[in-house]
């Protein structure tokens, strides 16, 4: 597997050389008004804090950062206080007055005072800013002043804490640790989370964290050490001193121009520019099944890899909007790792990754990862040009302003300002000697011309005086200018140089921004190219997604057809065979009772000729009518042939045992009234249309009408009479003991026998003449369900 980078540093580097490629130039863009962020990344054990901090001897990244900035800025520092950041991420300008008594009000305060460069150092950390090679930017703005602040804070189990701030005890508040109990006074009493927000212009600070002013190297690391010292760290399997959270070390650098005069700060905020250069220490990615971790330990290593794994998708998403044109929303607010560098991430300045790779086989899979992901990040640019303000002053007003202090001085040292020694040779000239009278009153006067003489040589010798030492004033004052004159052309040359640099960096600018404008112009009118296609595609896909539709439809549409037949079809085939079962039983159980019947006549018939047979032949009755004949009921008994010497006896109507019983006389409402002349008569009869057991409980005797249409289509009805008894259970039964039929018929239909010697009529004139009432009587009925003659009863034929 192979990943590229835009550099690699194998194991012997030395920190200098890391530090000239990765952090030098985020530093000279700190010092030009620019914002920068630098972080490290990697497995836990994989060297990060090593990185950002470095050892004893050799510093790191963090020290020579602030050694290269105090460098560069040093005689242009401000004095304390004359900048003062506010609570909103913003920054101040005070007068030096201001300044003056805002010192001095700090000084009074019992407090302990900001760490100052000429305190002996902690000999813990002198090493690691032992820096010897007095890095340095070039062209730093000499017309500026500078401030530099830092503030030192902790992401920990996505919560942000300041690492600088000092929680005072408060003996009336009680204070709790981890085991719930209360602490003592020297316990550490862990500062409160703090909260994100946004300023004015869009940018991401932390409410309430403390940053200090330092003036040195040594002040500013000594304000990190303190923080470091609160850090937090755990031992795992994998790391003695593992780091449990994110630190970030924020260096902020206050700039603003000086006033014409080149001596006092310009008193005018939109002028002051604040850059910040944010260096990350980020808490290592660890698998728990190696680390071994269990309670607070797993749960930090659940919101370490959390927060990492929201950076990851952050970047990816940056990542594919710039591939693809898309604008899909970064989630940065999942992770306070994220939304604290929301700004760098859309362009707000410089972002730099050290990825730190441990070469241990276990850390295979790991490293992958974290490689694989680094390369991927190295193709987001989302970077913006950072305007700074102009203030509009002529450069050089603070070597101006030296150079009048030089001159001052030099004159001073000289005797005194060159106006002074014009007044002095003004008032010299004033104490000449005043000339004598020159009026000769006497020829003889040889003392007026003498004193005349005298005194016009005093007054040459005092001109000849002051002559020489103006001249030797005009001698120093033409040679300071003509160095001044030097200083200002080599002034002039460089910045002439840096010039035509310049012009040349923004003719090699303009040249590539028109090669980006024809690229943008070929990539515009791809765009439309594959516009007018997408047009095309799109229109074709939306047709035949109607079409589509259209007959999904349609088969929708014909499948409820379908199926609402089917359903029809299976309904009538249902109905149709229900009938025809029903039918098929109905004519199957009228059949077998038809056969019945008339096996049971023809056995009848047979008993009674074997009886005829066997009877004398002297005592012959006489024969009957075949009216007579007619009406004789066939013998049904399966009893045992009569005796041979007794003539047949014809059975006389067998009178009901129960004729003063009471009846239930059960007619159903669906029972057809017959115009017949004989109807059935029960006295002391309960006539029902449904039975209940209310009216079997009052009875003993029922009786059921029912009505059949017979097969020569007359209506039959019959009298199903049965004996009511009470059951085991309490309720009502009913046990059926016999049938009465009532028929009508035409007299048309009658079948006639063909001759009177014929003895065997035809079975249907046969049944139709078993009308006798003791036979129809021998017929029992038992309930049997399924039966078609009736609600759930069967007939038998029971010959006595």
């Amino acid at each position: 597997t192979q990943y590229s980078f835009k550099e690699v540093f194998g194991t012997l580097v030395v920190q200098k050389e890391l530090f000239d490629v990765v952090a030098k130039p985020l530093v000279e863009d700190l010092i030009r008004g620019k914002n920068g962020l630098l972080f490290t990344y990697g497995v836990t054990g994989s060297g990060k804090t090593h990185t950002m901090t470095g050892s004893p001897g050799d510093g790191g990244l963090l020290p020579r950062c602030l050694d290269m900035i105090f460098n560069s800025i040093g005689p242009f520092q401000a004095k304390r206080f004359v900048f003062k950041l506010d609570d909103k991420n913003g920054v101040d300008v005070q007068s030096e007055v201001d300044a003056l008594l805002e010192r001095q009000r700090r000084d009074a305060l019992p407090v302990p005072k900001t760490p100052s460069g000429k305190r002996h150092m902690d000999p813990e950390f002198a090493d690691m800013i032992n820096v010897q090679d007095h890095c340095k930017v070039e062209e730093v703005d000499e017309d500026n002043v500078y401030s530099v602040f830092v503030s030192y804070i902790e992401i920990y189990n996505n919560y942000i804490y300041d690492l600088l701030e000092e929680a005072p005890f408060e003996p009336i508040k009680p204070k709790w640790n981890s085991c719930n109990t209360p602490v003592r006074n020297g316990d550490f009493i862990p500062p409160q989370s703090k909260t994100l927000r946004e300023d004015q212009n869009h940018n991401m600070y932390v409410t309430g964290c403390t940053e200090v002013e330092v003036k040195s190297t040594e002040e500013a690391f000594e304000v990190f050490w303190r923080g470091q010292k609160r850090r937090r760290i755990a031992h795992t399997q994998l790391n003695r001193e593992s780091s449990r959270s994110h630190s970030v070390f924020i260096i902020k650098l206050a700039q603003a121009p000086l006033d014409a005069d080149g001596d006092n700060v310009l008193q005018e905020k939109e002028q002051i520019t604040l850059s910040q250069l944010s260096l990350v220490d980020l808490a290592g990615s660890e698998r728990t099944n190696r680390t071994k971790a269990e309670g607070n330990r797993l749960r930090e290593a659940g919101n370490i890899n959390q927060s990492l794994m929201t950076l990851r998708t952050c970047i990816e998403v940056l990542r594919e909007n710039q591939l693809y044109g898309t604008n899909k929303m970064v989630p940065y607010r999942d992770s306070k790792l994220t939304h604290l560098f929301k700004n760098y991430f859309d362009g707000e300045g410089k972002v730099r990754m050290i990825v730190c790779v441990n070469p241990k086989a276990e850390d295979y899979e790991e490293s992958l990862q974290v490689m694989r992901f680094a390369e991927v990040t190295q193709e987001v640019e989302v970077a913006r040009p950072v305007d700074r303000p102009l203030c509009g002053l002529t450069p050089g007003r603070r070597l101006r302003n030296q150079l009048r202090e030089e001159l001052s001085r030099r004159l001073e040292s000289r005797g005194g300002p060159l106006g002074a020694e014009t007044e002095e040779q003004e008032m010299s000239l004033q104490n000449f000697p005043p000339l004598p009278s020159c009026e000769l009153l006497d020829i003889n006067d040889d003392q007026t011309l003498p004193k005349l003489i005298e005194v016009l040589e005093q007054r040459h010798k005092i001109r000849q005086m002051l002559s020489e030492e103006f001249a030797k004033n005009v001698l120093a004052f033409k040679t300071m200018l003509q160095e001044f004159d030097s200083s200002v052309i080599s002034k002039e040359h460089y910045i002439q140089g840096k010039l035509s640099e310049k012009e040349k960096t923004i003719a090699g600018q303009r040249l590539e921004l028109e090669r980006l404008e024809k690229k943008i112009k070929t990539l515009e009118y791809k765009i439309e190219i594959l516009e007018k296609t997408t047009t095309i595609y799109e229109e074709d896909k939306r047709n035949l997604q109607q079409e589509l539709e259209s007959k999904s439809q349609k088969l929708q549409r014909q499948a409820s057809d379908k199926r609402r037949l089917e359903a029809r079809l299976q309904g009538m085939v249902a109905e149709t065979t229900l009938k025809w079962e029903k039918e098929c039983e109905r004519r199957v159980a009228a059949k077998q009772l038809e056969m019945q019947n008339k096996l049971w006549v023809k056995d009848e018939k047979l008993k009674q000729l074997k009886a005829i047979v066997t009877e004398p032949r002297a005592e012959r009755p006489e024969r009957p009518s075949r009216e007579r004949d007619r009406e004789k009921p066939a013998q049904r008994s399966l009893s045992p042939p009569p005796v041979p010497n007794t003539p047949p006896v014809r059975p006389r109507h067998r009178r009901s045992r129960s004729a003063g019983s009471r009846w239930v006389d059960h007619k159903p409402p669906s029972n057809v009234p017959t115009d017949t002349v004989l109807q059935p008569q029960v006295p002391h009869a309960i006539t029902v249309a449904m039975a209940s057991e209310k009216a079997l409980a009052k009875c003993d005797k029922y009786m059921l009408t029912h009505q059949e249409l017979a097969s020569d289509g007359e209506i039959e009805t019959k009298l199903i009479k049965g004996d009511v008894f009470r059951t085991r259970g309490g309720g009502q039964a009913v046990q059926f003991t016999d049938i009465e039929t009532l028929k009508q018929e035409s007299p048309t239909g009658r079948k006639r026998r063909s001759s009177p010697s014929n003895p065997d009529p035809p079975g249907d004139a046969a049944d139709s003449e078993w009308t006798d009432v003791e036979t129809r009587c021998s017929v029992a009925v038992e309930m049997r369900a399924g039966s078609a003659l009736g609600p759930g009863y069967q007939h038998h034929a029971q010959p006595k």
